[in-house]
């Protein structure tokens, strides 16, 4: 995709505010709130269950999250084949990768830093109304040998079983592990490369599909504003904000870091590289609202894929390539603020001092690890997986899990914002972004003709 390819649309006319999809989004924001205060006023249904309003606000924002996960792997596969194959056209792609994971790391340890720093400012440990009974380790923990595990595909689906017991009996689901499905993709595009002549028709072919993908995508896009009534409304109902009194402390050290992270230091790196940050949160504000309201860095993937390619001027070739990687790799909320602060947490209550070496440690695994979690779910991976490597107690993780929820809206909206903002950064230095685009600061509405910029 050339620069001029995009920038060479004509201007759209403005649509009325109701019909423009950020507003929408702000609308359905506050009716998802009011509905969850009334489902949580409500109280249980019969026999103790959710009563019909819970039910119904899960279902809707399940259902939607679900829509957009099940474009993912098909998503992830036929992009980073296609980037693959269009990288050859570009004399800088070793360069491209090399400088993405420098950034990557870059933007981790400075959001560590700030997490330690408040962390010890704070003190939010030593600040706190939680009972000591709360304290139990989780069910599950995290490894370093999750990450080797991670590299290797159990299939070349990239899909997993696991099966849940209950007294109404056994489940068995299937999921998709996006750095699996990450591997295979970047072996077939290699190969089919390697191939040559012979595998023209199937990136022929790989490219029609994921415009077919592309225009799917953008019909679930559309239902955003009603997925997040559901996702919203739902964590208000079930979680609501007791829990925030007792790790009242705690709670705002996590929101002020992602906080300064999200609006200091990533307008300060804008600002840095000649990029306007109100423009950058103009175009990326859809992907970071979906964020926030869904807590699934996978599920908004495909919205950050397109707002950074279309809205921020990031070459596809690039963008199909950066994007899905930072989903499982690049998370400054998950796996920079969240641990630093939640480990200096568990040390201050249970009356553990830490010292340099510990510190170190914190940055080692903040910068390091979020790697090793790829393709699991939640940030209580990446928690555990500091506190073990630290020596920590696992129990202090069960001091944390009432408010978890409600953080994680705010950890994911950084995470989202962190894997939009550093291609765009890249992709300025290495000399390929369209800033014609990116100064237009389009939001997504604009996007409404589906692939208006064809897949090259």
């Amino acid at each position: 995709m050339s620069p001029t390819s995009v920038s060479a649309r004509a201007p759209r006319a403005p649509k009325p505010l109701y019909r423009q999809f950020g507003a929408q989004v702000l609308v359905a924001m506050v009716i998802g709130l009011a509905l969850g205060y009334v489902a949580r006023q409500m109280g249980p249904g019969a026999a103790g269950n959710a009563n019909w309003l819970v039910q119904t606000l899960a279902t809707i924002g399940s259902t939607f999250v679900s829509l957009l996960r099940a474009l993912v792997p098909v998503l992830v596969f036929t992009a980073i084949v296609a980037s693959i194959a269009n990288l050859r056209e570009l004399n800088n792609a070793a360069k491209l990768v090399w400088q993405t994971l420098l950034w990557f790391a870059i933007t981790a340890l400075i959001a560590v830093f700030i997490g330690i720093a408040l962390g010890l400012i704070i003190q939010p440990g030593l600040n706190t109304a939680v009972a000591a009974e709360a304290a139990r380790a989780p069910a599950s923990s995290g490894s370093w040998l999750d990450f080797l595990k991670g590299l290797v595909p159990s299939n070349i689906l990239g899909l997993q079983a696991s099966t849940r017991v209950t007294d109404s009996g056994a489940t068995t689901s299937l999921n998709f592990n996006v750095l699996q499905i990450l591997v295979v993709s970047i072996v077939v595009g290699i190969a089919a490369l390697k191939v040559g002549a012979a595998a023209d028709p199937f990136l022929a072919f790989n490219r029609s599909f994921l415009k077919i993908v592309h225009k799917i995508l953008w019909w679930v896009i559309r239902l955003t504003p009603i997925g997040t009534i559901g996702l919203l409304g739902n964590a208000v109902a079930v979680y609501g904000w007791d829990a925030l009194a007792q790790l009242g402390w705690y709670s705002a050290a996590i929101y002020i870091g992602l906080a300064l992270v999200l609006f200091v230091v990533y307008p300060v790196l804008l600002q840095a590289h000649g990029l306007n940050p109100l423009r950058y949160f103009q175009s990326a504000w859809p992907a970071i609202q979906l964020a926030f309201v869904s807590r699934s860095s996978i599920g908004t993937l495909p919205v950050t894929e397109r707002i950074t390619e279309q809205n921020l001027g990031v070459p596809r070739e690039y963008a199909a390539f950066a994007v899905p990687l930072g989903a499982t790799t690049k998370m400054d909320g998950c796996a920079a603020i969240y641990p630093a602060i939640s480990a200096i947490f568990v040390a201050q209550f249970f009356g553990i001092q830490l010292g340099l070496q510990e510190y170190l440690l914190i940055v080692f695994v903040s910068v390091i690890g979020s790697a090793a979690t790829a393709g699991l779910t939640g940030a209580t991976v990446m928690l555990t997986l500091t506190l073990s490597t630290l020596g920590l107690p696992l129990e202090g993780v069960g001091l944390l899990l009432a408010v978890d929820p409600i953080l994680d809206m705010g950890r994911t909206a950084v995470n989202v914002a962190g894997q939009a903002l550093v291609p765009t950064i890249v992709a300025k230095r290495q000399g390929i972004l369209d800033e014609a685009t990116y100064a237009r600061g389009e939001s997504i509405e604009a996007l409404d003709a589906a692939d208006a910029v064809p897949a090259q």
